[in-house]
């Protein structure tokens, strides 16, 4: 009876042994660049020191990371670290990566200011970097010299998806809003313009909201929950002063108008792999086409005869403040508490004088863009096309004017009118949503 015990579990143990051979010999055959990415034996080896603010500081320099994204676009680079550097303070970096199951060799890395600065002391920078082989990078961190720092701080790695030509995106169009600070609170514009850039095709904005007042915040809050808004935090006064302008002579601080070309170029880069278009505009200003009924139409008509363009330049055209008998019909009483004015009254739009600076903004394709300011690209891949104003314009709905021109030299635009019937319920809504209506406004709307 023993004998017999002894000799099953001989068997047994022979079995086990032959079966362990057999499944080590299977993973010899499987070929070391897929062994790269098989999910490691441990749990990854910087999770605990990820960074979850959209504004990170760089310990040991003056300089500020934001995100970071695979890009290989430019030769001899894997990525691509949208910061905010100190422009006197630049030292010699190196890029440490955090890999599927081990931290790699430092490589070093290429600091580049962005040329629009507008002199400022801090500027928009991209830091790039080669990825060492045989890591397959989730994060990056950045280090003044090649010794591994203690703690380091990691920032995750995005847009790690190959851009296809016919790729399809989760949306066609993204607008970007840049930095909404000093309590802007125009809530009914805001939603005004959100309802008809949903209209026009859009089918996310994304904001970086500073410090809006109070009434907007809960209508973001309203529209953030819908889907239409993206919100990204950004606290960029817990860290520099910065300025409430863009020159610095006359406003002053440490970085140009809350960070806008920061977040301009941030945007971008986080729209690569889900918008086919971005829109880089303010949030007083429409991208409006004039020759068909939506952004889509209109950039089907333009890029196949444009193949080779990533960038289309479109003119700023002016709407002032003016009230007359025409423009009344734009009102809609159940707003008449709403913080804000309202865009349907802006039915006028003025000439530019010639010695006056013509701005424009820009309609893009994110792979397309390098480098972006406000007005211009600064740099690209391929070409531009410039928008003929009559086929599309930006329609300006400024607060503020320094002169007011008689109505006999302004130009009737009733463009806003042909989405009305459609705006008002939309905005109604997403005020009452918001909680920024009473029951009797909403009565009378």
């Amino acid at each position: 009876m023993e004998k017999a015990k002894y000799s099953m579990n001989a068997k047994c143990l022979l079995l086990f042994i032959i079966v362990c051979l057999l499944i080590s010999l299977a993973f010899e055959r499987i070929p070391k660049t897929y062994r790269t990415f098989m999910p490691p034996h441990k749990s990854n080896v910087c999770s605990s020191q990820i960074s979850d603010q959209t504004i990170t500081p760089l310990n040991n320099t003056k300089h500020f990371m934001v995100s970071a994204f695979m890009d290989q676009r430019v030769k001899g680079f894997d990525i691509r670290i949208i910061s905010i550097f100190k422009r006197d303070s630049i030292q010699p970096l190196h890029c440490l990566f955090c890999c599927v199951d081990h931290l790699s060799d430092t490589t070093p890395a290429t600091v580049l200011v962005h040329s629009d600065h507008f002199d400022f002391p801090y500027g928009t920078t991209d830091v790039m970097c080669q990825i060492p082989h045989n890591c397959s990078a989730t994060h990056v961190t950045l280090v003044p010299d090649t010794m591994r720092p203690t703690n380091p701080t990691w920032l995750p790695l995005r847009n790690k998806k190959i851009i296809e030509k016919n790729k399809r995106f989760e949306f066609n169009f993204t607008v970007c809003i840049s930095t909404l600070f000093g309590g802007y609170n125009n809530v009914l514009q805001f939603s005004q313009t959100l309802e008809i850039y949903r209209l026009l095709g859009v089918g996310r904005v994304v904001v970086y909201n500073n410090s809006g007042g109070p009434e907007l915040s809960r209508l973001l809050h309203s529209y953030s929950q819908e889907g239409l808004v993206e919100l990204v935090q950004w606290p960029i006064h817990n860290y520099l002063n910065p300025s409430h302008g863009w020159r610095l002579s006359v406003h002053g601080g440490e970085l140009q108008y809350y960070g806008q070309l920061v977040a301009l170029n941030e945007c971008i880069y986080r729209s690569m792999e889900r918008s086919r278009y971005v829109l880089l505009n303010d949030i007083d200003e429409i991208i409006m086409p004039y020759q068909h009924d939506s952004l889509t139409s209109l950039m089907d008509t333009l890029q196949p005869q444009h193949p080779n363009t990533g960038v289309f330049i479109i003119q700023t055209v002016i709407y002032p403040k003016k009230t007359t008998e025409e423009s009344n019909k734009g009102y809609v009483d159940a707003w008449k508490q709403v913080p804000g004015f309202n865009i349907l009254q802006r039915i006028y739009w003025e000439d530019r004088n010639k010695d006056q600076y013509h701005p424009h903004k820009m309609l893009v394709q994110p792979s397309f863009v390098e480098q972006t300011s406000v007005h211009e690209m600064l740099k690209a891949f391929g070409e531009s096309y410039k928008i003929p104003e009559k086929m599309c314009h930006i329609m300006h709905s400024v607060t503020k004017h320094l002169t007011e021109r008689p109505l006999e030299e302004l130009h009737l635009d009733k463009r806003l009118w042909d989405f009305k019937d459609r705006v008002i319920p939309r905005v109604t809504e997403m005020l009452r949503k918001a909680g920024l209506l009473s029951s009797e406004e909403e009565a009378d709307g």
